[in-house]
């Protein structure tokens, strides 16, 4: 399977991707010797972006409940070094947050050049949770706000413009942008859902507002569609994951994650004829000890 075939292509349906699909793998053991090679591929060039200190990669995970986010990060970063990696998981914003535009929480957020950043949700709500529940529009105090903006496509629109430009500011800045939406069933949640109630040790896990959007869940499948067809672009592509299958999620997240390292041709920096002089210097001090 190439990662490419994960790529969204503008005009395609997400109905169309398989949330089941684990090409001929049947088990999460038989990923298992594949996966631990991709994540330690992943700690090498980890360890090479952050030494090397010019490059900074940004991951946006975005899906419905119980999709697996808080897994991908828990399994597929297991390896790197935690100094040079930052996961934010951006809940409902506060007062603060809603003062200013809606993308500014997020971009304050950015990883440092050298480092890997992790958004578990994103910007990419304002035009999901947003979209679906227009009410959450008039707590950000827009000065053109009125009561049907949440049906203006053009207020839509600018929104992902706004989004897309933004992307490109920080590419050409040198950050690496992986955009990854772990698309789940809705038979899948519900039996996600199932297992927080019926296992106590999930039951922290549980929230009665996840059961409460599934009546939306039509609603979101079209506005993921239109986020997808809007805001994906060559420089920063979307990636479709299947995410039925919590192994071979993984598993596909760690492919895509190692490959754009990989393209950044990552190295550990060079040191000057000065800086080996004093090396040698060194090890002769340290020999020389009683």
């Amino acid at each position: 399977m190439n990662n490419n075939d994960f790529l969204f292509q503008t005009k395609g349906k997400i109905r169309a991707f398989d949330t089941a699909f684990s090409e001929a793998f049947e088990s999460k053991k038989d990923t298992q010797e594949l996966f631990e090679e991709q994540i330690s591929q992943l700690r090498l060039l980890q360890s090479k972006l952050y030494a090397q200190g010019k490059n900074g990669v940004l991951i946006i995970l975005q899906a419905m409940d119980a999709a697996g986010k808080d897994g991908v990060v828990k399994h597929v970063m297991s390896g790197v070094n935690p100094q040079g990696c930052k996961v934010v998981s951006f809940k409902a914003p506060s007062a603060e947050e809603l003062a200013h535009d809606f993308m500014w929480r997020c971009m304050k957020a950015m990883p440092e050049r050298g480092h890997i950043g992790i958004f578990n949700r994103s910007y990419y709500e304002e035009v999901l949770i947003a979209r679906i529940h227009p009410h959450l529009l008039l707590k950000q105090n827009l000065p053109f706000y009125h009561s049907k903006l949440h049906q203006d496509e053009p207020f839509w629109k600018q929104r992902y413009n706004d989004i897309v430009n933004i992307e490109k500011y920080y590419i050409n800045n040198g950050y690496t942008i992986v955009k990854l939406f772990l698309n789940v069933s809705k038979e899948e949640q519900k039996r996600r859902f199932l297992s927080r109630i019926e296992n106590s040790y999930k039951n922290w896990k549980f929230e009665m507002g996840d059961v409460s959007e599934r009546q939306y869940w039509d609603q979101y499948q079209q506005a993921y569609q239109l986020m997808l067809e809007n805001t994906d672009h060559k420089m920063a592509p979307w990636y479709v994951i299947p995410a039925d299958k919590k192994w071979y999620m993984r598993l596909a997240v760690s492919r895509i994650v190692v490959e754009k390292l990989q393209s950044l041709e990552l190295s550990y920096p060079r040191v000057s004829k000065k800086h080996r002089e004093d090396i040698e210097h060194a090890r002769t001090i340290l020999e020389r000890e009683k």
